[in-house]
């Protein structure tokens, strides 16, 4: 059910896009490898064995990698509404 000159399942595929940007971009990301460390590499502080258990690799703590993560997030978004409201923010 789309409305004016948008064609129908318009707005199930605007979602399905972005969900499938996100997905791309996921899977981009750089993934650990290697040996896992027992000590965060920022921090100092002891890696639980379950974190290394299930990240072969990981090299900082919760903490620390959470801290990049939302450092790293700041991030362009891509217009697909198109209409001059959402182009002026």
């Amino acid at each position: 059910m789309a409305g004016g000159w948008a064609k129908d399942g318009a707005v199930s595929e605007q979602i399905e896009a972005s969900i499938n940007d996100e997905l791309a971009r996921l899977k981009a990301r750089k993934v650990p490898v290697g040996q896992s460390l027992t000590h965060c590499a920022d921090c100092e502080e002891p890696i639980p064995d379950a974190r290394r258990a299930a990240l072969p690799g990981v090299k900082l703590c919760i903490d620390c990698a959470g801290q990049r993560d939302t450092r790293n997030a700041p991030r362009g978004g891509i217009n697909r509404r198109g209409s001059k409201d959402s182009q002026l923010k």
